[in-house]
């Protein structure tokens, strides 16, 4: 669905040949090794957990600013979804008020620079290029996102010392932040098509998922599955957490690997199967 296209180094083209010429058995066999090699850099190169969260906002942020940069340059907001926007304006924010009481200083920073960032783009959408914006496109009710959100945080949510109201709005925005991009990309669904900043800001959002991922399946590694047996403690909110890293992986898994086929080739033509 829809087409860009650039120069692409030739040792790269080649590479993507070579690629496509195995079978697929052996493309999926390569997968599965590229990912553990990334985790195992991951698992030796950093040390403190936190870098983790820094990393995947930072790349959080690069999305943003292809935004920015498209909607400054090009004076277009065809191809973006406003409701993804309003959803990751939710997350933040909700998530922005519960950091002020349970994380540290540079997540309150990260978050408030991104909150502000995406509240920009929507001010653009909404009044600036509102006639570039494919609303009839942009069709999936919000309701229909954070309802079972909303549920799922009050079922579970993480026990301790503050009160139930921060608990349930942690569990809330991991909730949201797992499927807020759905409305992208039933968009681009519906539209048959992929901008090029567009792509661009959900492969970046694909690698902040894949930080967010790591993360998870590196500390089971390093507690020894501690995590999976405190639910059954009764510390669901732990599962919920896994269930959305989970989800939230595979929505963009689908687009990440066209977007890779896709500079592999030279061109990205993207076909969404339909996850939404």
């Amino acid at each position: 669905m829809g087409k860009f296209k650039y120069e692409t180094p030739a040792l790269v083209q080649r590479i993507g040949t070579w690629v496509r010429n195995r079978t697929m058995k052996e493309k999926l066999c390569m997968g599965a090794i590229a990912a553990v090699v990334m985790l195992v850099l991951l698992k030796v190169l950093v040390k403190d957990h936190a870098h983790f969260f820094v990393a995947a906002q930072t790349s959080h942020a690069v999305g943003i600013l292809l935004l920015i940069y498209k909607l400054t340059i090009s004076k277009t907001c065809s191809g973006l979804s406003l409701r993804t926007q309003e959803l990751t304006a939710i997350n933040l924010f909700v998530r922005l008020l519960s950091s002020l009481s349970i994380r540290g200083q540079i997540h309150v920073v990260l978050d408030s620079l991104n909150l502000v960032a995406t509240l920009w783009v929507m001010y653009m959408m909404r009044f600036k290029l509102k006639s570039t914006y494919l609303q009839e496109l942009d069709n999936m009710p919000l309701l229909y996102v954070l309802a079972p959100c909303a549920v799922a945080a009050l079922l579970a949510h993480p026990t301790g010392p503050f009160p139930l109201l921060i608990r349930w709005m942690w569990s809330f925005c991991i909730s949201v932040e797992a499927v807020a991009v759905l409305p992208q990309l039933r968009l681009m669904q519906n539209a048959k098509m992929v901008e090029p900043f567009t792509s661009h800001y959900v492969f970046a959002l694909g690698v902040s998922r894949f930080m967010g991922c790591a993360n998870w399946i590196i500390q089971l590694i390093e507690t020894r599955g501690v995590h999976l047996m405190l639910i059954g403690q009764g510390h669901i909110w732990i599962l919920l957490a896994l269930v959305a890293e989970l989800v939230h992986t595979f929505i963009l898994a689908d687009f990440c690997y066209y977007y890779v086929k896709g500079v592999m080739e030279g061109q990205t033509i993207m076909s969404l199967r339909s996850l939404v």
